[in-house]
């Protein structure tokens, strides 16, 4: 079996011409772990098992882990309104929104990145550079003095600007910064020895460069495409066994109760069709049955998918710092496998 993965893998490698890393485990046995490309194309370093990757929103189920755990430690609540637990003002917002609308993209707040109304990301720093995106308080002139776009709770619609919100209100119940939380409660509780919140200007070694391929065969790398440094929604570096090690210690309950975890892993909205959303995490359902817990992310220079099979015990991450082709990696993942 691991060989036909691994061929199949392959085939699709050279077909889609995918950078980055893919690891796949089933139990304690390994399935796959390969890397493809180059972290830095103009020195040609390739990518390696140990290569760090951007993730882009394949992390906000580290947020909602976080936020889980304040709940826990009866510093938050789910129920909370978001007025009684941020100090920021919001003069348009809807005084019912609470941390769960704002964990299952339900508020109906506006969005600093609106899909429907934005195609491209890069559009954001054209007033605003980049380079200036270093805390999560850098993103409120976005969206703070916004309209409602709908009632809490009344839809589903996924939402960035919302797990911002999530990341300052962890800030304000810990005390710590968003990324000293995350790598102290959930990297270092996991062994993601290799995971973090680098800043793009001063990115450690073994870290990928993404990459923006353009139609007439140049490329451009993504620093002057996406905020400096990742927060709540957004923009950590892991490694691809880092990532598997994460859905390890979620499901055997190391960062959270199995009461308390069993809650984010909880479809509570329904996206369409058999798709859901927990928090921080989507969830795909066949009847009443879960057949698979998943994150994503896509950035500029950035594609990510990381999934969890419970009737498989598979789980596995998939890496690129492209702007595409984990997805397509995916796929044949699941088609090996027949998840």
């Amino acid at each position: 079996m691991k060989n036909s993965i691994d061929q199949q893998i392959i085939l699709a490698q050279r077909e889609s011409q995918f950078s980055g890393s893919i690891f796949v485990k089933q139990g304690k046995s390994t399935l796959a772990e390969c890397s493809f490309g180059y972290a830095n194309r103009s020195e040609e370093l390739s990518n390696i098992a140990d290569t760090r990757y951007g993730i882009a929103s394949g992390c906000k189920i580290f947020t909602a882990v976080a936020v889980s755990q304040l709940v826990e430690a009866g510093k938050l609540y789910f129920d909370q309104k978001l007025k009684d637990c941020l100090s920021y003002n919001f003069p348009y917002f809807d005084e019912s929104i609470t941390i769960h609308h704002l964990l299952t993209h339900t508020s109906g707040i506006p969005d600093y990145f609106d899909e429907e109304i934005m195609e491209d990301f890069e559009e954001l720093w054209i007033d605003k550079p980049m380079y200036h995106m270093r805390k999560l308080e850098d993103f409120l002139p976005f969206f703070q003095e916004g309209k409602m776009k709908f009632n809490p709770g009344e839809r589903f619609h996924y939402n960035n600007a919302g797990y911002i919100l999530l990341g300052l209100i962890i800030e304000q119940a810990s005390g710590l910064s968003f990324q000293q939380y995350i790598e102290k409660n959930i990297f270092e509780k996991a062994g993601m020895k290799s995971s973090g919140y680098f800043a793009m200007d001063a990115l450690p070694k073994n870290t990928a460069l993404g990459y923006i391929d353009k139609a007439d065969g140049t490329w451009k790398t993504n620093i002057y495409s996406i905020p400096v440094q990742g927060g709540a929604d957004g923009g950590a570096f892991i490694t691809a066994a880092d990532m598997v090690l994460f859905w390890e210690a979620l499901l055997d309950n190391k960062f959270l109760s199995e009461e308390t975890t069993s809650a984010l892993l909880y479809p509570h909205v329904q996206e369409q069709d058999d798709d859901y959303y927990g928090y921080g995490v989507w969830i795909k359902k066949s009847g009443n049955n879960i057949n698979k817990y998943h994150v994503m992310g896509y950035d500029p220079g950035v594609s990510f998918h990381s999934a969890y099979y419970p009737a498989q015990q598979i789980k596995l991450a998939v890496c690129s710092n492209k702007s595409k082709g984990a997805f397509a990696m995916l796929k044949v993942i699941e088609q090996t496998q027949e998840l």
